[in-house]
């Protein structure tokens, strides 16, 4: 118990004093984390929504294996972008291993399936004959399906705050392509892993209180938002 009251001083005094390297970690976390969401909504949004609406061979077995990925480890993840980014790997000649650019590749990769699957759910869960009343009245199929995403929009959020908490707190993928490397790719994860592990427990314990706050003001923000718009 003394741990985590010490922690939560730590934080505080941390906090407080504007520590500079604390700071450039939770920067880093959000931007990083926070580009791979939103490219994994892009990505997860326009993917799900093609998936749901469309008629094909084998949908069953796709919608099967997007659930499949949505739970998919993220070391596994992070190991084969390690491998793709190697210096004798396919990417290696592009430089990005070791970089916040190949967290990103990987938290997004871990995010989209994520977002996928709820926005197929997503879809599916509205009235089939919105659709054909929609197309009856003379709306385009790009109309037909801004709509329903319209409709769709507060578990759309569900999808977003899924995905981003899935990265936010993620630490298997970002420490193996991004390899913890202080003022460059280390983030609030990776950094208080290697502070549990020099028995920095205090510090550690502060880190984890800052992703929590991190985490409750971005859900705070998506959640406020979804109430407004239901």
């Amino acid at each position: 118990m003394d741990l985590i009251i010490d922690g939560l001083i730590e934080a505080i005094r941390l906090l407080w004093n504007g520590n500079s390297e604390v700071f450039a970690i939770t920067w880093l976390s959000l931007k990083v984390s926070g580009t791979a969401t939103l490219i994994s909504v892009f990505l997860g949004v326009y993917t799900g929504v093609t998936i749901a609406l469309s008629s094909f061979w084998g949908k069953r077995a796709v919608v099967v294996l997007v659930n499949t990925c949505m739970g998919f480890p993220p070391v596994v993840i992070g190991l084969v972008v390690t491998i793709f980014l190697w210096r004798s790997g396919p990417l290696g000649n592009f430089g990005l291993l070791y970089t916040p650019t190949a967290i990103i590749i990987a938290q997004t990769i871990i995010a989209a399936p994520i977002v996928t699957g709820i926005s197929i759910a997503a879809i599916n869960q509205l009235p089939e004959k919105l659709r054909l009343q929609a197309l009856a009245l003379g709306a385009t199929r790009l109309q037909m399906v801004w709509l329903l995403i319209r409709e769709a929009r507060l578990p759309l959020l569900a999808a977003i705050m899924a995905g981003f908490g899935g990265v936010i707190s993620e630490i298997g993928a970002s420490i193996m392509v991004g390899g913890n490397i202080k003022g460059h790719t280390r983030v609030l994860t990776t950094a208080t892993a290697m502070e549990t592990s020099k028995g920095n427990f205090e510090l550690a314990i502060a880190l984890s209180i800052i992703l929590l706050l991190l985490m409750i003001v971005v859900n705070s923000v998506l959640t406020t938002i979804q109430m407004k718009g239901r």
